[in-house]
């Protein structure tokens, strides 16, 4: 057994990890990036190795940073996470030319099964059911045409979701094969794309093996990824619904055989699509030679430590879990929390975390986080802040266990998916078990909310009394902000705002027996007090409890919601605020990676005019209107501020008058 191990990775994974090598006994080593010198990654590593700037490609994606810092270390494995260098044969052959101990597959399997062309041809041949479809394309519109519509193009050479695009006719195709190379060769440094046939109302299914290096192969099971969005999982749990034992069987059998095709030793997961309609077809997908995000469902529902197991199988341990010793056990469920906004399309957030709310003392629930106040959340990385992962005896037990831990879950300073994924979890079909990888596109004007609850603007207006309250063993009378004054009723009126909502709260009386109106509704009692990070709240008939931090605006957090309130002054909208029709912001903090057009350029109404990009997905902002473009105030490669004005397009008519 190894006395060291290097984790190459940063956020949950990394923190997961070395848990894991703590409890083992083995001595952890971090690396990290500028941008990561105190994350807390870093803080519960036995010790840690700077590797460079914030940018990933000088620091996490540094193969010869990576491995020098292990060398240096004194570590004689290195554990890769996932993303990153985690299915890179390079990386593997550099830690072996080193002299250090990949902790995954060896270079070859991973080049098998990394290269989804080739990765179909292995798998095929070994008799495991593959997806129609097309690879080494020269001339997409041929292959398209004779693979059928509807389409995927899937990057040949990675995962996750990146530079996949669904086609559903000829005349989205060309646009889709530009925007796909291109991301695909950001994130992995290879534009080749395949083709597959898509599989209607599918369900992604995937099996977790287990492989020593002595030939013994072994499955536990699946997991559902069916809710996903953009081909970005969600919500994954284990076992499936859709399964019945014959059948997974059958896929467990298959998952066997594509990872003895290439001698795969380790952890990894076999992914296959399955129609909703004929659940006994299944067709592979692709093999992910690393351990996936999703593991933790498998690990409650089997009783394994994957990445134990994943240690030891690299020492060279054998593997003594037989598949008769496999037993599931009750249900899984994880979520996954995003700094993200659904309400603004789900587009990356970012910010300092002011405060943390995380699910305490709940039976079955375990929450893998890299996140503590004042963990600065930037857009260099994947926008994964944690995973939330409940355990039942059955599935609707560990669905409501995972509601409850959501609803305990806050991450003030930072917008985060949390309320959607609340949503999503007490949707009808999901509660049914009735999913498919569609249903999440299909249901998300149900599933998110652009408005604030008013629940918000009283309890932010309350605690902006009780803020003004004065303290101390003599308080003057005049000092309390009561709003009382000569032949009136006493009141304070603030005008306050929370994203795009706006309310005008009036309130009567001291916070802690006070009366308050909502833009002029009918008045009702409330009380209130802060108790540390808390604010109490008496109204409504119940009382309620919020998580609260204040940095610029305050921000609220309970069941589930979190949201940042400020005070504006209690003026009327400028002109200039009410006419102002062309400019185009940036829904992200990020990067310009594509400028499509110039300065004096005629545009339409939905004109593709930049790519921005942050977190390695990419946003293609476009015309709000008819008209010129009066302003370009960036260049590719620049950094910019979420809602910053990238440029304005003159309205038509505008334009023509002012000539």
């Amino acid at each position: 057994m190894f006395d060291t191990v290097l984790v190459a990775n940063r956020g949950e994974i990394a923190v997961r990890v070395i848990g894991t090598l703590r409890r083992m006994g083995l001595r952890s080593v971090a690396v990290y990036s500028d941008a990561d010198a105190d994350a807390r990654h870093v803080r519960e590593a036995d010790d840690a190795v700077r590797i460079g700037p914030a940018e990933a490609a000088k620091s996490y994606l540094s193969i010869p940073d990576v491995v020098r810092a292990a060398v240096a270390s004194g570590a004689q494995a290195v554990h890769p996470g996932y993303g990153f260098l985690a299915e890179n044969p390079r990386f593997a052959r550099a830690c072996a030319e080193a002299g250090l101990v990949f902790i995954g597959p060896t270079p070859e399997a991973i080049e098998a099964m990394g290269d989804k062309i080739r990765a179909k041809e292995t798998v095929s041949a070994a008799g495991v059911p593959v997806v129609p479809g097309a690879a080494e394309v020269a001339d997409f519109a041929a292959a398209a045409d004779s693979v059928g519509y509807p389409l995927l193009l899937k990057p040949s050479a990675g995962g996750g979701g990146k530079g996949m695009r669904l086609v559903t006719g000829p005349a989205g195709l060309e646009a889709a094969v530009e925007s796909a190379r291109r991301e695909a060769k950001a994130a992995f440094g290879d534009d080749r794309l395949l083709l597959e046939r898509f599989v209607t109302t599918p369900r992604h299914i995937e099996i977790q093996v287990l492989a020593d290096g002595r030939g013994n192969v072994i499955h536990l099971g699946e997991r559902e990824c069916s809710l996903q969005r953009r081909h970005q999982k969600i919500i994954e749990e284990a076992p499936s619904v859709l399964l019945d034992e014959a059948t997974r069987e059958r896929m467990g059998a298959a998952a066997v055989e594509a990872a003895r095709s290439v001698g795969y030793t380790g952890a990894g997961t076999v992914e296959f699509i399955v129609s909703s309609t004929a659940p006994d077809e299944f067709f592979f997908m692709e093999m992910n030679t690393r351990l996936q995000v999703e593991h933790p469902v498998t690990e409650l529902v089997t009783g394994l430590d994957l990445v134990e197991w994943q240690v030891r199988i690299a020492a060279g341990e054998p593997l003594t879990v037989r598949q008769e010793d496999v037993r599931l056990d009750g249900h899984a469920v994880e979520a996954r929390v995003y700094a993200e906004d659904p309400a603004r399309g789900f587009v990356p957030t970012g910010g300092t975390v002011l405060a943390l709310g995380e699910p305490r003392d709940l039976a079955g629930v375990r929450v893998d986080s890299w996140m503590s106040p004042g963990t600065t959340v930037g857009s260099n990385y994947d926008p994964m802040l944690a995973k939330v992962i409940a355990w039942g005896p059955d599935r609707a037990s560990a669905l409501h266990r995972l509601d409850r831990a959501l609803a305990g879950t806050a991450v003030p300073g930072v917008t985060t998916n949390v309320a959607f994924l609340r949503a999503l979890i007490t949707d009808p079909d999901v509660r049914a078990g009735r999913l498919d990888t569609g249903l999440v596109e299909r249901r998300l004007e149900t599933l998110v909310s652009a408005g604030v609850p008013e629940e918000f603007f009283i309890a932010a207006a309350l605690d902006r009394l009780v803020g003004l309250r004065p303290s101390g063993p003599v308080v003057d009378p005049w000092d309390v902000p009561s709003g009382w004054r000569l032949g009136a009723r006493g009141g304070v009126t603030l005008r306050l705002k929370s994203g795009e909502t706006e309310a005008l709260v009036r309130v009567e009386g001291l916070p802690d027996a006070a009366v308050v109106s909502v833009n002029g509704a009918e008045p009702v009692p409330v009380s209130a007090r802060r108790d540390g990070d808390r604010l109490e709240l008496h109204y409504d008939g119940e009382f309620r409890r919020y998580l609260r931090a204040e940095r610029g605006d305050l921000w609220l957090a309970r069941d589930g919601h979190c949201v940042a309130v400020g005070e504006r002054p209690n003026l009327l909208a400028s002109h200039g605020d009410a006419t102002e029709a062309g400019p185009v912001k940036s829904p992200m903090p990020g990067t310009v990676l594509v400028v499509k057009v110039s300065p004096g350029e005629t545009v339409t109404a939905g004109t593709p005019l930049l790519v921005v990009e942050a977190m390695k997905m990419e946003h293609t902002l476009v015309a709000p209107v008819d008209g010129v473009v009066g302003e370009l105030n960036v260049q590719v490669g620049q950094q910019v501020a979420l809602d910053e004005i990238l440029a304005v397009v003159t309205p038509a008519g505008d334009a023509e008058a002012g000539r």
